[in-house]
């Protein structure tokens, strides 16, 4: 058996060994499914009578930021995970078995991608209960959740390295979601960059946040006719292929430096 297929059967070993212990711990499903649910009623409610974006009602404009909101702020999980694994000894246990040390990652960024489409089938529900509607065709609508789905799996890369980087799950817990609220916030996700400050609007419009959201909201037919709200420059023009070059830029960067660091980790 080469490596590659190694680690893709004992990774799915190690993953659901992981949804097995959502399965007996249901809190932490519950709970990383109330907080976007909350994120909807409260945006939806409370802002959406007050915000206005031609074209479209604002709650399907909203829906798509909380969306990749979700599956971002949800790979924050993988970071908690990993630091309560080694801080357990469970990595120890792995490395003295026959199995692919990359199984590890594998399986935990694995289980927390079932994770996240559980929780967007929730928030999807949702989201159509408060008036939130796709007006594109099938194929439009699932090249969005794929998008989706790769943009949240490639984040638990991000949060394998931190979660791998800390020394105990409460420092995971905050360094795993600290860094998430200005990158959610300062996007689009929630309202158009050009309500920014001028020297703060390049920034919104080249976050990951923004390009996913935007293309999201073109593929859904959720988008503003007003130019103005899409951001300006190559964002706004070519949301779709940028948000695909962050997603394969981030798996790049940090898969060989969550293996780096879990080779570290384990010989610690």
């Amino acid at each position: 058996m080469s490596a590659v297929a190694m680690a893709l059967t004992d990774g799915w070993i190690v993953a659901k060994r992981n949804l097995i212990k959502i399965k007996r711990i249901p809190d932490l499903l519950i709970f990383s499914t109330i907080q976007p649910i909350m994120f909807v009623l409260l945006f939806a409610f409370v802002f959406g009578g007050s915000i206005q974006i031609p074209g479209v009602t604002y709650r399907e404009y909203l829906m798509p930021g909380i969306f990749v909101q979700t599956v971002a702020f949800g790979a924050g999980i993988t970071a908690i995970g990993l630091a309560d694994d080694l801080q357990k000894g469970i990595v120890d246990r792995f490395r003295s078995l026959p199995m692919s040390r990359a199984a590890v990652l594998v399986g935990r960024t694995t289980s927390d991608l079932l994770n996240n489409v559980f929780v967007v089938i929730v928030m999807s529900l949702t989201g159509l209960l408060v008036g939130w509607r796709i007006h594109t065709g099938f194929g439009e609508a699932a090249a969005g959740f794929l998008l989706l789905f790769a943009f949240g799996y490639a984040m638990s890369w991000i949060s394998a390295v931190i979660g791998l980087s800390v020394k105990s799950v409460e420092v995971a817990q905050s360094a795993g979601f600290i860094w998430m609220f200005p990158l959610t916030f300062l996007s689009n996700a929630f309202v158009a960059t050009n309500t920014l400050p001028s020297w703060l609007q390049p920034i919104a419009d080249w976050n990951p946040i923004s390009s996913v959201a935007l293309a999201l909201r073109d593929l859904w037919g959720n988008a503003s006719t007003d130019p103005a709200f899409r951001g300006s420059g190559f964002p706004a023009d070519h949301p779709i292929p940028l948000a695909v070059g962050w997603i394969l830029l981030i798996l790049i960067i940090f898969i060989p430096w969550s293996i780096a660091k879990y080779r570290q980790a384990a010989s610690r």
